[in-house]
């Protein structure tokens, strides 16, 4: 019996020791499930490889939007891209692997909230940027009875579009852009204008006009090549003698009315360098410089460019 009872105690000893055992084996197993069970859909989400920043942070109509976009993925050779609504504007490299693309915004929109749909890294991201309105200078314009205006020919139409739409993938510019004339600004960008009452809803004045005296310097506000010349005599009617330089990555700027021009097609020029001299040529009713900046074909406010470097 003595031989039973420790047997029997033995035996309880030894079921008891196996509970706690495995009790202990089970949570232990246990963790483990739920740590392979989790390992899997952790590897299987997508990594976050578009990093997008957007500045400024708080635009207005006519201000030009930098979207700027780290990728990860080295190895893939195909530029990011940035769509808002049917128009797909191209992102440039800065940097290993950071690229940067411009949207431009015209007073001829309306305020409100956009979607960029940021394409790259086989990823696609949307974010929502409000564009807040502004309000523009308005001026009324009588023209007397019959008084036709002057229009642009064919050439010079096409010249200047082709030239607008450039989208270099250099970037020439460095810094904040210069002043190109030394004349007090007598228009400012965004101008709305009634016609003997009736609001020209597709008109803006598309750029900064300078009331310098005829003959003084215009110099170009940054670096860049110059990618356009034209003059009266070759059917420049409304720009006049004009230049235009291609300051890259969609970026450029535009010199009308010029009484003279100092440099030719295919020139590079640095910021500050002369370019041409203010005139009254082509539609133009005195002596004024108009420098017209556009982003990826779309004419804003040079302003910003002025006071921010944009790098």
């Amino acid at each position: 019996m003595i031989i039973e009872n420790k047997v029997s105690s033995s035996n309880k000893n030894l079921l008891g020791f196996d509970v706690r055992t495995l009790t202990a084996n089970r949570r232990a197993i246990n963790v483990l499930k739920g740590i392979f069970a989790i390992l899997p859909l952790t590897l299987a989400l997508p990594v976050n490889a578009l990093q997008v920043k957007v500045t400024p942070t708080n635009p207005k109509l006519g201000d030009t939007l930098s979207v700027e976009i780290n990728q990860d993925n080295p190895d893939n050779n195909t530029n990011p891209t940035v769509a808002v609504g049917n128009n797909t504007y191209p992102a440039f490299e800065i940097a290993p692997n950071q690229y940067r693309a411009f949207v431009p915004t015209t007073p001829l929109e309306k305020a409100g909230t956009r979607t960029l749909r940021v394409t790259g890294d086989g990823q696609v991201q949307n974010l929502a940027v409000n564009v807040l309105n502004r309000k523009f200078p308005v001026q009324r314009i009588t023209l007397p009875p019959g008084k036709a205006g002057v229009k642009a020919t064919e050439h010079e139409l096409k010249r200047v579009a082709a030239f607008k739409a450039l989208q270099t993938p250099e970037k020439y510019w460095n810094g904040v852009f210069m002043r190109p004339n030394a004349g007090r600004m007598s228009t400012t960008y965004g101008v709305r204008r009634y016609y003997n009452g009736t609001f020209a809803k597709d008109y803006y004045h598309r750029g900064l006009d300078y009331a310098g005296a005829a003959g003084s310097s215009v110099i170009s506000p940054a670096a860049g090549r110059v990618a356009l010349v034209g003059r009266v005599s070759q059917g420049f009617r409304v720009h006049g003698n004009v230049v235009g330089i291609d300051h890259g990555q969609g970026v450029t700027s535009i010199f009308m009315h010029l009484s003279r021009i100092n440099v030719k097609e295919g020139d590079f020029v640095k910021a500050g360098q002369l370019i041409g001299a203010v005139g009254s040529t082509g539609a133009s009713t005195g002596p004024h410089l108009h420098w017209g900046l556009y982003v990826n074909g779309q004419s804003v406010d040079p302003t910003p460019w002025r006071t921010k470097v944009v790098n």
